[in-house]
C-alpha cells in the first residue's frame, strides 16, 4: 500500500460526533503521522464544496449525508473513505474512531 499523505475530515463545529469526538483525535494522530489533517466545515462556504465532491466521490453521499466523514489520501493519489459517524448514538461513533485509529490504516 502507498504512504498516507493525509487525513481529510468533513465535518461541523457543531456536530458532537465530530468535535471533539473525532476531529481532535485525528488531529493528534496527523501530527502523530506527520502528515497534514485537512478539515472541511460543510457551513463554510469557501471549503464545503471541495468537502462535498470529496463525499460525492469517495463516501457516503446523500443530499444530506452524514458528518463526520473521513477520507485518508495517499502518495500514488489514491483517495479512501474510512469513517462515517453513527446517527445513532455518539458513542458508537466513539467506538467506531478508536477502532479505525488500532487499525493498521493509521499505524
Amino acid at each position: 500500500m502507498a504512504k498516507l499523505k493525509s487525513i481529510h475530515i468533513v465535518y461541523a463545529d457543531w456536530c458532537p460526533h465530530c468535535v471533539p469526538t473525532t476531529v481532535e483525535p485525528l488531529q493528534k494522530r496527523a501530527e502523530k503521522l506527520r502528515v497534514p489533517c485537512v478539515l472541511y466545515h460543510v457551513d463554510d462556504p469557501d471549503v464545503s464544496k471541495k468537502g462535498d465532491e470529496l463525499v460525492k466521490k469517495h463516501g457516503d453521499w446523500s443530499e444530506d449525508y452524514l458528518i463526520p466523514q473521513v477520507f485518508l489520501e495517499y502518495e500514488n493519489s489514491q483517495v479512501k473513505h474510512v469513517f462515517t459517524g453513527y446517527s445513532e448514538d455518539i458513542e458508537l461513533t466513539r467506538i467506531g474512531l478508536k477502532n479505525l485509529l488500532n487499525s493498521h490504516l493509521l499505524s
